[in-house]
């Protein structure tokens, strides 16, 4: 058994922090026991004893738009996308480890650089081969034929035509590789093309092929959406996670509300503040990309409210691994959230820890610190519920549990 004492507990629920214990036993939360509950209390012989001295103790956090092979890192930086597939796969190994030193201990692909290397990246992750976190792997990104030409895509599916039989079995290629989750390109990228944001990539009989092939090989879509048609397409063909949904109307949020239940909304702002934030090397004109993401970020800045007035669950997070973005820098999503899109700390948190549980399809046991949850932790210097820009140093993450186990850990006391 394992106990964290004197820690500031940050539970998922969206209640306040408290003082108190927690116990792990196995891979799971044994108790939670607050403050004035704890005098007097024993502990077993053999139980390691954690000193927390204050600290927060959160859930671990779930990444919503994970892209493990773009690979810009803080540790590493990387200007050109393509890579020989050795050096893809060492270096999204290295984005999983990564990823999990930040307090991320679930991550939920949207969409990777090549066809079959996340299934094997998830495999190793599950088996303790590699360290990471909990994976929802994918395959490549499904774009039409002319997506030939954006600048990043490699290891194209041998399905990448058009029509419904045609996507039909794209995805169930993509299941057959091992894939969770699949990632189509509702509508174009304004930020690689100027507006092509706007650009509608798919008509409803291929989404409507594309949701039947998905539900009878048992996995998710996931859908780049910035034009409210593609938001509206998506929503009326089973997707369980939109990206951007920038220029969604009335008629799609009404359509996003109906589903508030079984879809979510990640809007990924870190890469177009990232973009704002970046100052160009002499010789690169970024003046077009910076217009544009000063334009999302603006039209966000109504959307999110407004999503969540309506009770549809937002998520932080994704499309890190650029320069200007990279692996590790993830948390800035929480602060962009609180200063700019409405909502406090505690709200944030909710968002990235107990509403990423329920993306991950775990909602029931991931994201919460409850008895019986899964033992996915992380011990924070500070407290994280009223500063969520604490996150960002990874100084401050005194501790990180996966499943029980840790992966950076503090000396215990016996």
């Amino acid at each position: 058994m394992i106990i964290f004492k004197n820690v500031r507990i940050f539970d998922g629920t969206g209640s306040p922090a408290f003082a108190g214990d927690v116990s792990v036993k196995e891979n799971r939360i044994a108790s939670v026991t607050p403050a004035g509950a704890t005098e007097g209390a024993h502990h077993p012989a053999d139980a390691e004893v954690i000193d927390g001295e204050g600290a927060s103790l959160m859930p671990g956090m779930v990444e919503a738009h994970t892209h493990l092979t773009w690979p810009s890192s803080v540790e590493r930086p990387v200007t050109d996308m393509h890579m020989p597939p050795e050096q893809l796969a060492l270096t999204a190994a290295r984005n999983a480890r990564i990823l999990l030193d930040h307090g991320i201990t679930s991550a939920y692909s949207a969409g990777a650089l090549s066809k079959r290397l996340e299934m094997y990246l998830a495999e190793q992750l599950e088996t303790g081969g590699l360290v990471g976190p909990r994976f929802i792997p994918s395959s490549i990104e499904k774009e039409p034929p002319e997506g030939d030409d954006i600048p990043f895509t490699s290891g194209l599916s041998e399905n990448q035509a058009e029509g419904p039989e045609e996507i039909r079995a794209f995805v169930k290629e993509c299941a057959e590789f091992g894939a969770k989750s699949v990632k189509f390109m509702l509508s174009g990228e304004s930020q690689l093309q100027p507006g092509a944001s706007f650009e509608l990539l798919y008509g409803d009989a291929e989404l409507k092929a594309a949701h039947e092939q998905a539900v009878e090989s048992g996995i998710w879509l996931n859908g780049h959406a910035h034009a409210a048609e593609a938001v509206k397409r998506g929503a009326r063909n089973g997707f369980r996670i939109l990206y951007h949904c920038t220029y969604a109307d009335e008629e799609a949020l009404d359509l996003l509300e109906e589903r508030k239940d079984d879809i979510f909304v990640g809007p990924a702002l870190a890469a177009f503040q990232g973009m704002l934030d970046f100052t160009p090397p002499p010789g690169m004109d970024l003046t077009v990309q910076k217009a544009d993401a000063e334009n999302m970020m603006e039209r966000q800045r109504e959307l999110i409210p407004e999503l969540r007035r309506r009770g549809i669950r937002v998520l932080p997070f994704g499309d890190y691994g650029f320069p200007f973005n990279p692996h590790g820098w993830n948390a800035r999503d929480l602060d962009i959230f609180v200063k700019q899109m409405g909502f406090t700390p505690i709200d944030a948190l909710v968002a990235a820890t107990k509403l990423g549980g329920q993306l991950m399809g775990m909602g029931d046991e991931l994201g919460m610190i409850q008895p019986g949850y899964l033992a996915d932790l992380v011990l924070v210097k500070g407290d994280v519920t009223q500063d969520v820009t604490l996150l960002q140093d990874k100084s401050n993450i005194l501790a990180v549990m996966k499943d029980g186990k840790f992966h950076k850990a503090l000396q215990a006391q016996h």
